[in-house]
C-alpha cells in the first residue's frame, strides 16, 4: 500500500466534492481512482479520509442551503411550540424526512458487508454507473412533475429512502437517484433537487458515524499516525468543489438537464465492464 500524499488527497477530495452531488456516483469514482492509487481502502488512513472528505461534502450542503435552514429550523420550532399552526409544513417535511431516512439505514445497516465487498469489485461499480444512467435518461420522460409537499405523502418518501439507501452501492449515485426517483414519482422539480439534499445530510452523518466506527475497529483504537495533513486538505478541497457542483446541479435541475449525465455514466460504466479487471 503505498501511503496517502498531499496530492493524491486534493484530487481525491476534488473527485469526491464535484461527483457527491453531480449524478455520477462519488463512490464509484473514488474506488477507482483509489485502485488506480494503490491505496488499500480498508486501512485506518483511508477509512478515515473517506469520512473527513463525507463531512467535507456535508459542510458545502450547510453553506449550499445557509439560509433555507435557518428558515426551515426557525418554522420548525414555531410549529412545535404552536401545535394549532394550520399549515404545519416544517413538521411535515421533517417527518417525510425521518420517513426516508427509515429505509436507506435498514438497507445500510443489513448489507454493510456485501457493500463493502461491492467497492473490491469493478463489476459493480460498471454495473451501478449503467443504473445510474438509465435512471437520469428516464427523467427526459417527465415533462411537468406537479406533486409539492402537501400531496408528497408517505409512500413516496419510503421509496425515496429506498433509492438513496441503493446508491450505497458503488457506482449508483446518490443524488443522481433520490432526485430522478422524485421527478418520476411527479414530484416538482424544486423539491425532488432540495428533498434530496434534505435528506442526504443524516445519510453522511450515518456514514460518517460507520467509518469512525471501522477506524477504531482496525486501528485497535490508535489513530495518532493517521495523515492529519492530507486529512484537512482532502476535505477542503471536496467543501469547494461540492458547494460549486451543488449550486451548478440546482440550475441543472431547474432546466431539466439531468438526462445529459447518463451518456457519462453509461461510457464510463461500459469502459469499467470492458477493461477494468
Amino acid at each position: 500500500m503505498i501511503e496517502l500524499t498531499y496530492l493524491q488527497a486534493v484530487v481525491l477530495g476534488i473527485v469526491q466534492g464535484l461527483t457527491e452531488f453531480l449524478p455520477i456516483s462519488s463512490s464509484g469514482h473514488l474506488a477507482l481512482l483509489q485502485r488506480w492509487m494503490q491505496l488499500n481502502a480498508d486501512s485506518p488512513a483511508m477509512i478515515m479520509f473517506d469520512l473527513a472528505v463525507h463531512l467535507g461534502t456535508l459542510l458545502a450542503v450547510a453553506a449550499a442551503f445557509r439560509r433555507e435552514f435557518v428558515s426551515f429550523l426557525g418554522r420548525l420550532f414555531r410549529e412545535l411550540l404552536h401545535p394549532s399552526e394550520k399549515r404545519p409544513a416544517a413538521v411535515l417535511i421533517t417527518a417525510l424526512g425521518i420517513a426516508a431516512s427509515i429505509p436507506t439505514a435498514a438497507i445500510g445497516l443489513f448489507f454493510k458487508d456485501t457493500i463493502s465487498a461491492a467497492f473490491n469489485k469493478p463489476v459493480w461499480i460498471g454495473a451501478g454507473l449503467l443504473l445510474t444512467g438509465t435512471l437520469l435518461m428516464l427523467t427526459n420522460l417527465v415533462k411537468e412533475p406537479s406533486v409539492g409537499w402537501r400531496r408528497f405523502g408517505w409512500w413516496r418518501a419510503l421509496i425515496i429512502g429506498t433509492a438513496q439507501g441503493i446508491a450505497i452501492l458503488p457506482g449508483v449515485s446518490r443524488s443522481g437517484s433520490t432526485i430522478a426517483t422524485a421527478l418520476l414519482l411527479g414530484v416538482k422539480r424544486r423539491w425532488a433537487g432540495e428533498f434530496s439534499f434534505f435528506i442526504a445530510a443524516p445519510a453522511i452523518c450515518g456514514a460518517a458515524v460507520l467509518h469512525a466506527k471501522d477506524v477504531f475497529e482496525t486501528s485497535g483504537g490508535v489513530t495518532g499516525n493517521l495523515p492529519i495533513g492530507p486529512l484537512v486538505a482532502g476535505s477542503l478541497f471536496a467543501t469547494l468543489t461540492g458547494y460549486a457542483a451543488l449550486r451548478w446541479l440546482i440550475a441543472i435541475i431547474r432546466r431539466a438537464q439531468l438526462h445529459y449525465f447518463s451518456y457519462y455514466c453509461w461510457a464510463l460504466g461500459l469502459f469499467i465492464l470492458l477493461f477494468v479487471r
